[in-house]
């Protein structure tokens, strides 16, 4: 799927890839997020395979020009989750509705573990 939408210059589509993408690199600069993990274990195996590994355990769905995505994040022992959690959840929003013009209806924050 993708998100397109319309200007004066065009029609403009952007990928559900470019958007994870970005999410995960937005994920990656807050503080307490150590990394992005894949939801299963067969997408660790399929990760593994790939050269890029920028989008992993970001999961993107659009339904015409709103986008729902879904993080998947180990964080650092001793931050409080909930602060890390709204931060990660704002910096995300902010970064894709910034780089794709589009509205972020949600930003779901799954914690699968915690690392010193």
């Amino acid at each position: 799927m993708s998100v397109n939408t319309c200007n004066a210059y065009g029609k403009i589509t952007i990928s559900d890839t470019a958007i994870a993408r970005v999410a995960s690199l937005a994920a990656m600069e807050c503080y307490g997020i150590v990394e992005t993990v894949s939801r299963r274990f067969t997408d660790s195996l399929s990760e593994l395979f790939k050269k890029q590994s920028h989008g992993k355990g970001v999961k993107v769905t659009t339904n015409g020009d709103r986008i729902y995505i879904d993080l998947y994040v180990i964080i650092k022992f001793g931050v409080s989750i909930n602060a890390v959690a709204e931060s990660l959840k704002e910096s995300v929003k902010y970064r894709v509705e910034k780089f794709t013009g589009m509205i972020v209806d949600t930003v779901n924050v799954n914690i699968i573990g915690v690392k010193l």
